[in-house]
């Protein structure tokens, strides 16, 4: 028990570091991706992925996606969605994949009408590579990790391992956050999503994966901290993390993780009995106090403009007209293009040049559900729903998934406020279709 926690301060502190030698020398960065890769490789080799450690590794993949960017160490902008991609492929070779997870399949094949419309309409003015390669990876990562994760058994402890093999890249950022702007007072002059406090880059996937990284460390101190040093440690982590996502000043990955977090303590306190009902009455009000204090230092260090920021008001305390930081605009242009062409849509990655003629400026899709109407038309919808339903008829049978709800949530609203830009909606989508298991059950014996 002794060697674990040791284990665990000490990969907590490596990440650290792995973020202060980065921001002192940069170019490390990529030298940092290209070990990920390759000792991913050894690793799942060595053991025959026997206990899916192509799990581990592509989780560790997703949380390390935006500490990548934001530093320069991505190889290109798709380069952890197609290392998860060759993973989840490496794991079938090993392990295979339900039959009844090929759905997914079905769910790819039918965008591909969109590449073909692409193919045809698209001038010469639209690189057609790019465009499909932007707007397809990200689908395309999802149903490879939907296909393998189908149904596939596993313990909720491995599961647990598997999310804090995200969590730790994700101390990485958070870390590389404070030493790139360690004086939150000095930068934060508004109530718009800020590029300083989210280390110069986009605030909105920097909010998204620290959201994601509160959920990880909210579950650890509440599930798995079994000693005083590691309440102190999970706990202390998700402080940090909580406050350096806030002071972000994008809403969504913060609002996430909150909501996931709520979904997660009501299916465990309906599942409980009556002394776990109380015990977690405790958590309720532990988790309350915490988020108020860290809400309490958050306005006190932005002076207030972040209840402002989560108000929609601006820095003198106006109401704003949009209250999605004009995304409505984007969506309703979506819109007004998959009425024009309902069937099979403009084409993927057309979408963009298509905003240009209905509001004037080529602007990305930051909601992949009116993308897919917009791109692929009917196809579109049937794509999604195909997302949606699906793992609502495998939970069925797989009540002791605690963490099915928090993953769906957080899925379903990153691609409505970020897409899929980052490969994290892709994966934590496919593990709400694992099938998990508090317990190994006992053999019978003859």
């Amino acid at each position: 028990m002794k060697n674990t926690k040791s284990i665990y301060l000490l990969l907590v502190l490596l990440h650290a570091f792995i973020a202060l030698v980065v921001f002192v020398i940069p170019f490390l960065s990529k030298i940092y991706a290209l070990l990920i890769l390759i000792v991913g490789i050894y690793y799942v080799y060595q053991n025959k992925n026997r206990n899916n450690e192509v799990l581990y590794v592509s989780s560790y993949l997703v949380g390390a996606e935006v500490f990548l960017r934001m530093t320069g160490g991505n190889l290109n902008n798709e380069y952890v969605k197609f290392s998860v991609v060759f993973f989840m492929l490496f794991g079938m070779v090993y392990n295979n994949f339900s039959k009844n997870g090929l759905i997914y399949l079905l769910f790819l094949m039918l965008l591909i009408p969109g590449i073909f419309v692409t193919i045809s309409e698209a001038d010469f003015n639209i690189d057609v590579k790019k465009a499909l390669m932007i707007n397809l990876s990200g689908p395309v990562c999802l149903g490879i990790c939907a296909i393998y994760m189908f149904k596939r058994p596993i313990l909720f402890e491995q599961l647990q391992r598997i999310m804090l093999m995200m969590g730790y890249p994700i101390i990485a950022i958070t870390v590389y956050l404070f030493l790139y702007t360690p004086s939150i007072q000095d930068v934060v002059t508004g109530t718009q999503s800020n590029f300083e406090t989210s280390g110069g880059f986009g605030p909105n996937q920097v909010s998204t994966v620290l959201g994601l990284g509160m959920f990880v460390f909210f579950t650890q101190l509440v599930f798995f901290s079994k000693s005083k040093l590691e309440i102190m440690i999970n706990g202390g982590l998700l402080a940090f993390i909580s406050f350096r996502g806030i002071v972000t000043f994008s809403r969504g990955g913060i609002i996430t993780a909150v909501i996931m977090i709520v979904f997660l303590l009501a299916i465990v306190y309906y599942y409980s009995n009556m002394k776990g009902k109380k015990k977690l009455t405790m958590v309720f009000i532990f988790t309350a106090l915490l988020g108020a204090g860290i809400w309490m230092y958050s306005s006190l260090k932005t002076k207030g403009l972040i209840d402002k920021r989560y108000a929609n008001e601006d820095a003198r305390g106006r109401d704003k007209k949009d209250r999605l930081g004009g995304r409505e605009e984007i969506m309703d242009a979506d819109f007004s293009i998959f009425a024009d062409s309902p069937f099979l849509g403009v084409g993927a990655g057309m979408g963009k040049s298509k905003r240009l003629d209905k509001i004037g400026i080529q602007v990305a899709a930051h909601n992949e559900i009116t993308r897919l109407l917009a791109e692929h038309g009917v196809l579109g919808i049937l794509a999604f729903l195909t997302l949606l339903i699906t793992p609502f008829v495998v939970y069925i049978n797989n009540k002791q998934h605690f963490y099915f709800f928090s993953f769906l949530i957080f899925w379903l609203l990153t691609i409505n406020h970020a897409a899929m830009r980052t490969a994290a909606p892709a994966f934590v989508y496919a593990l709400s279709l694992l099938f998990v298991q508090i317990k190994i059950p006992e053999e019978t014996e003859n």
